[in-house]
């Protein structure tokens, strides 16, 4: 396994205990500029579909988050487009994405 920073290791935590709570292919973390956490799943209805990762970064924003310094998400399949958007938007470009297949081994850490 890759050497994380202790807090990016617990975004990578929330991120696969969502994912396995929920009982979804993906999980999604990330964290403020304060330090808050956020963890989520997708959405899938109807009327509403989100990534884990634009979930988790709608939760920092309705929380009140003003940035993000990080993000994590666990069994991505493919490129996350409007999630890294979203992590760019708030947290500016480079926030790092730490990317984990569904055993939560990081494969990558991609900048959004």
């Amino acid at each position: 396994m890759t050497h994380l920073d202790p807090e990016d290791a617990k975004l990578l935590t929330l991120a696969k205990a969502t994912r396995a709570r929920v009982g979804t292919k993906e999980g999604a973390a990330v964290r403020d500029s304060d330090g808050r956490t956020y963890a989520a799943a997708p959405v899938s209805l109807r009327s509403l579909t989100l990534s884990a990762m634009q979930v988790a970064v709608a939760m920092a924003v309705s929380s009140g988050a003003t940035g993000l310094v990080a993000a994590a998400v666990v069994g991505r399949d493919g490129p996350d487009v409007e999630g890294s958007a979203a992590v760019r938007e708030l947290g500016g470009p480079g926030t790092p994405v730490i990317v984990a297949d569904a055993r939560g081994e990081v494969l990558a850490t991609e900048s959004a």
